[in-house]
């Protein structure tokens, strides 16, 4: 009769001999590591190369977890050659080995390739070994990602996510997750797109919400209220503008990183938080996909890691006025700074990023602080201009005073409207200020991309495809 130590002791002698022969399932980052040598191993992906020889065929195989791809040796004869074609989906077992070419770290001699999903090279639109236009690219945004340029694009995208996220859990912001349906419209902030239910059309046409409601161009007002209770907050999340427009700086939905500081009343408090996540998001970007930044720019410019500079706006419409240069708009006091105006200010102080403070008071909204200047009047906004993109973040000192901000608030007719508003003020109101970063222009900004459609997954502008 056999014992349950005897029974015990064979019982996991068969799980050891069973997960000895189970491959190890493997990212392809992971089998390129080299950390696996000499494994039984497995993965999954689609076919970025297919080169046959008399006796090996040569696959390349990539997942999405990194810019390289491995590379298949199968030294047999594949039932389902016929089938391993450019952009079809594949899973392979074999054993990870050295690679004896000095370019590539490690490859995989495969025992098994079982082909998962079928491509027809001839009707793919993205043909092997071919660079394809980002216009031509931006066709298909169901397909892009399988493209090496949009997949480096993601990763970074996803890493520069968790960058930010990490800066603001390490300096003591609680992260709020603001509405994406409102009834406000932070004034200012841009075009509205308008919230209502589909119903028959012989349905009484009433307001869901019993107010008219938006969806969210900034979670700027929904922080001020958290402000009241927290000393540091932020949210990260997609913003709306119903602006139509079809150039290269616009987007119907992006996404805004936006932050509120309580009990400050210094504008360089909210630049030195612009000027930090700026910095560390972007060394952390670097630091873990150098190889992804490295396929846009075969260096990064130098204004991404040197110190910012600061001027006035007073300051920079004077450098505007001196200019040589021809505007199509024009550089008054009072007037808005346009997109010629950022970068031409941009490149004068030798391609680094420009704070611009102390803008027009009535450029700025019911909210930004009154410096009570004369005779200039100004307020006490900000924005951020970096190289190639221009006003990267905006932001100013919110009004606390509560008899100047009813007044300003009678001034543009939103008194009643905005009397939540005034009881932040009276219960508790503390000096606060923040500011919100166009995610997608923060990715323009480090990659060099000209066009802001090209940072996003899934753009949506007018008329555009709609998955």
């Amino acid at each position: 009769m056999l014992s349950l130590a005897s029974f015990t002791s064979r019982r996991i002698l068969c799980i050891r001999h069973y997960c000895k022969k189970t491959p190890t399932k493997l990212r392809v980052s992971e089998a390129i590591s080299g950390s696996n040598l000499g494994a039984n191993i497995k993965i999954q992906g689609w076919v970025r190369s297919v080169r046959p020889q008399k006796k090996n065929l040569f696959l390349h195989v990539n997942d999405g977890s990194s810019l390289q791809s491995l590379q298949i040796i199968a030294t047999f004869c594949c039932s389902q050659i016929r089938l391993l074609t450019f952009g079809c989906a594949v899973e392979v077992t074999g054993l990870l080995k050295q690679s004896p070419n000095q370019k590539q770290p490690v490859e995989l001699e495969a025992d098994k390739i079982r082909v998962v999903g079928e491509c027809n090279p001839l009707d793919f639109p993205f043909k092997i070994k071919e660079r394809h236009a980002v216009e031509y690219i931006r066709q298909f945004p169901h397909l892009r990602c399988r493209t090496n340029a949009f997949s480096s694009l993601l990763r970074i995208r996803s890493e520069a996510t968790a960058a930010i996220h990490s800066y603001f859990k390490k300096n003591g912001f609680v992260q709020i997750h603001t509405p994406i349906i409102t009834s406000n419209d932070c004034e200012g902030a841009g075009e509205l797109f308008a919230v209502q239910p589909q119903r028959p059309e012989n349905d009484v046409d009433e307001k869901f919400f019993s107010v008219p409601a938006f969806l969210t161009v900034s979670g700027q007002l929904h922080l001020e209220v958290m402000s009241g209770a927290f000393s540091k907050v932020y949210t990260f999340g997609p913003t709306f503008r119903a602006e139509n427009s079809q150039s290269r700086r616009h987007l119907a939905e992006f996404y805004m990183v936006e932050a509120e500081l309580s009990f400050t009343q210094s504008i360089e408090d909210l630049t030195e938080v612009m000027e930090d996540i700026f910095k560390s998001s972007t060394e952390y970007v670097l630091a873990q996909c150098a190889e992804d930044v490295a396929l846009f720019h075969k260096h990064v410019s130098p204004g991404h890691r040197v110190s910012s500079k600061g001027m006035t706006y007073s300051e920079a419409v004077d450098i505007l006025n001196r200019s040589s240069q021809n505007f199509v708009f024009p550089t008054e006091w009072g007037c808005d700074l346009q997109k010629e105006h950022e970068k031409y200010l941009v490149k004068h102080c030798g391609n680094i990023p420009v704070f611009v403070t102390d803008y027009p008071y009535d450029l700025k909204p019911f909210y930004a602080r009154d410096n009570q200047d004369h005779p200039e009047h100004t307020a006490a906004a900000v924005d951020l201009l970096v190289p190639g993109v221009g006003e990267l973040c905006g932001g100013s000192l919110r009004e606390e005073r509560l008899d100047l901000l009813r007044t300003r608030l009678e001034e543009v007719g939103l008194e009643d409207a905005y009397s939540w508003y005034l009881d932040l003020r009276r219960f508790g109101s503390i000096p606060h200020g923040g500011f919100g970063l166009g995610f997608e222009r923060y990715l323009q900004c480090i990659l060099g991309v000209d066009n802001i459609k090209d940072v996003i997954p899934f753009p949506r502008f007018s008329h555009s495809c709609l998955l």
